[in-house]
This record gives structure tokens, C-alpha cells and sequence, in this order.
């Protein structure tokens, strides 16, 4: 069975909302490229620890929850390193 897949037009576009859902949750100031950025790189992280899990997401919802939460992992990350 194939997978749903998410092309990058797509990517972009979710990922910019999960970037922006997750620095509204944690109360980031950042702007829409960090965004952007923040949501497509949360993704690819979350996806990879879920994977480590044998959790799989698939589609444009779990793209947006993957970089959801990878976002917020970067963002705590980044404030843990900042102090």
C-alpha cells in the first residue's frame, strides 16, 4: 500500500502552520520564515523520534502534528541552550 504523501508546496504551507500553532503555544516571538522553517524541520525530527517509537504519520494532518511537535521540540531546545 502506498503512502499519502506531501508535496513540497504543501510542506511549506502546513509546515508554516505548525511552526506558527507551536510558537503561539510556546510563546515564541518569531517570525513567519522562522516559522516556516521551525514547522518543516520539527517535522522531519518528530517523524524520525516517532519512527524510533513505531508511530507513523502520513498526510497533510500528520505532517502538521509532526511538525507541530518537532516545532516545540526546537523551540525548547533552543531556549535550553540560550538559558
Amino acid at each position: 500500500m502506498q503512502e499519502a504523501q506531501v508535496g513540497w508546496i504543501a510542506a511549506i504551507i502546513i509546515g508554516g502552520f505548525a511552526g506558527w500553532f507551536a510558537s503561539m503555544f510556546m510563546k515564541s516571538d518569531t517570525g513567519l520564515f522562522a516559522n516556516i522553517i521551525l514547522g518543516i524541520i520539527g517535522a522531519a525530527i518528530a517523524s524520525f523520534l516517532f519512527g524510533l517509537l513505531g508511530v507513523g504519520f502520513a498526510g497533510w494532518l500528520g505532517y502538521l502534528v509532526a511538525g507541530f511537535v518537532g516545532a516545540c521540540i526546537l523551540i525548547a531546545g533552543a531556549r535550553a541552550v540560550r538559558g
